[in-house]
């Protein structure tokens, strides 16, 4: 996106529980980045996956940023240019976009059943390049039977990745990314349900909604790939990229991403409500986020949401 552009973030989390302190994280950091660059802030609901979604986890996330001063300028209660903020009330864009990617080549109608992608996963293949010829998909059936399969509705769309190339992409925080598009996957982007997959959806949204940056968890980094595939797909100009390390686990055996399971067996509050019914201070917590990972170079240990900003 050309620098000129307008700052536009985005938190974009899941409704399937309650507000992790790694997802508060990445809000702070959003909302720090668009606040320094008089920006907005968009929060949006990535509701697609209706199997794991909690009732009352929508609110619990808008409760949370409240209590700790986040705000954010467009979203589900209050609305905005870029309305509806909820993936679930945004089916006909994803829909739209998987044809737009099957006529173009770049993806394609899979009518694989359950069993058929267990036997191919015990072979220990994924379903890509070196295998997609050996499936029940668009791309080995008859134009007839494919026709037929579409009209019975039970099918999903895949991206077709090229192989033996490079995706490439910039990212904030890690530099030139790049990875062979082999060890990429041929993604469900459209499930059988008509839901779109996070992949599908994130990147749709981000277009649409003229996101300028996308500040997420590292955990995303290995997706990136993807996306910048179906960006190019689409004629789009991707956003910039910056991946934020994860909050790890203190306990060196177990190591890598603090997950929630650890934290319960350490005894380590990990939910945003943990800390508030515990009797901490907002600015307490936003401060220990804020400082995990990031030094202002100075001795300062205590700042106010305003001097994070211009820090």
């Amino acid at each position: 996106m050309a620098s000129t552009a307008p700052v536009r973030v985005r938190f974009a989390p899941s409704p399937t529980g309650r507000l992790h302190v790694g997802g508060l994280r990445t809000a702070l950091y959003n909302y720090l980045f668009a606040r320094k660059h008089e920006g907005d802030v968009v929060l949006r609901i990535e509701d697609t996956d209706q199997a794991r979604s909690v009732r009352g986890a929508e609110d619990d996330i808008r409760d949370a940023l409240s209590w700790v001063g986040l705000d954010y300028d467009e979203g589900p209660d209050q609305g905005g240019e870029y309305a509806p903020y909820r993936q679930s009330e945004r089916t006909e864009h994803y829909r739209e976009y998987a044809q737009t990617l099957i006529e173009a080549g770049r993806a394609y109608y899979a009518f694989d059943t359950e069993g058929e992608l267990e036997e191919m996963r015990e072979g220990n293949r994924a379903y890509d390049g070196s295998t997609r010829r050996q499936m029940r998909n668009s791309l080995t059936l008859s134009d007839a039977e494919v026709d037929r399969l579409v009209d019975a509705g039970d099918y999903v769309v895949r991206l077709k990745v090229p192989r033996q190339e490079s995706a490439r992409f910039d990212d904030v925080v890690r530099g030139s990314v790049s990875f062979d598009t082999s060890e990429i996957d041929d993604q469900v982007l459209l499930k059988s349900d008509g839901m779109p997959t996070y992949h599908l959806a994130n990147i749709v949204d981000d277009h649409l909604m003229d996101i300028s940056h996308v500040i997420r968890g590292e955990e995303w980094l290995s997706s990136t790939p993807k996306h910048v595939l179906m960006y190019d797909a689409l004629g789009w100009e991707p956003p910039t990229f910056a991946h934020l390390p994860l909050i790890l686990s203190p306990d060196s055996d177990r190591g890598g991403k603090l997950s929630k399971r650890d934290a319960n067996e350490l005894g380590i509050p990990v939910y945003v409500t943990d800390y508030r019914e515990a009797g901490y201070e907002p600015a307490a917590l936003l401060n220990f986020l804020a400082l995990l990972g990031w030094s202002p170079g100075t001795e300062e240990e205590l700042f106010s949401l305003d001097e994070m900003v211009d820090a």
